[in-house]
């Protein structure tokens, strides 16, 4: 977890350092101030909306104990258990079996399941998959992902300001067309390839702590077995606002064939089974 921990702080910086390289591309001195000051606000906006943004995207109700009571004795006995608050819980009307956290700390989180992931999962795999949500908000993953993905869309839109109104102050020491070119093209394409590696580095940091946390990593390695299967099968529409969810949920929601596999925010769930195996036979 320490690993997973620095590794993740590099990325962020490596993500922070893009924006800075771009700020001064575009235009100097004054361009890195522009950029830190707009990627901050972006990281305010982040930090303060992700969760109302995540759950409206996928058009998510919260629930009571009367109407889920198995959900809310899980969630309930499993934040005792971690000594921590109980966050909000909402349940996502498809069919799709999936789940994710959301909220910028463990006192303004939300965990949310969808129908789908409540009818074909049994009560041991269901508390697994709630074990690893509940450990993306402890490790405060949230937040992380929230400001991860704020910088990437920094960049990228500074990228595309260099492409088109050029960068530096003179010919002579300005990018020219072509450098202004490869920024619009390499920028997004760096910062989607850091996120993408932050987001993966805490899945397998949230599947580990998450069995832990239940005791029970083989319950959650059949938890994804499970899930994959189902999202194969049920595939959400990759639009836009669904996109900026996606990372944050337990399996990658969209169909994700050829390049799109590749370039996924999460781990191939072989490698994340055969761990969690590892952790079962094995447990430190």
């Amino acid at each position: 977890m320490r690993h997973n921990g620095l590794r993740t702080a590099v990325l962020l910086g490596a993500l922070s350092a893009l924006i800075i390289l771009v700020g001064w591309w575009f235009g100097g001195g004054a361009g890195i101030q522009i950029a830190v000051l707009v990627a901050l606000v972006s990281n305010a906006v982040a930090y303060f909306f992700s969760d109302k943004i995540a759950l409206s995207s996928m058009r998510a109700q919260p629930v009571g104990p009367g109407e889920w009571p198995a959900l809310h004795r899980m969630v309930s006995e499993l934040s005792a258990q971690a000594g921590q608050p109980m966050p909000r819980l909402y349940v996502a009307p498809t069919m799709q079996p999936n789940a994710f956290a959301t909220g910028r700390d463990p006192r303004h989180a939300a965990v949310c399941v969808t129908y789908g992931i409540s009818r074909l999962l049994d009560e041991r795999e269901l508390r697994a998959v709630i074990g690893h949500e509940l450990s993306h908000v402890y490790n405060r993953d949230i937040l992380i992902s929230s400001v991860a993905g704020a910088l990437a869309t920094m960049i990228t839109y500074l990228a595309y300001m260099v492409g088109f109104f050029g960068g530096g102050g003179s010919d002579d020491d300005g990018p020219g067309v072509l450098g202004a070119l490869l920024m619009m093209l390499l920028g997004p394409v760096a910062a989607a390839l850091i996120q993408m590696a932050i987001s993966r580095a805490r899945e397998y940091q949230a599947d580990e702590s998450g069995a832990r946390l239940t005791g029970d990593p083989l319950g959650l390695a059949s938890a994804l077995r499970k899930i994959d299967a189902g999202t194969r099968q049920l595939p959400l529409p990759e639009n836009g606002q669904l996109s900026s969810t996606a990372h944050l949920m337990i399996a990658n929601p969209f169909r994700g064939g050829g390049l799109g596999r590749l370039f996924s925010t999460h781990p191939p769930i072989a490698d994340r089974i055969a761990r969690l195996q590892e952790l079962a036979a094995h447990p430190r």
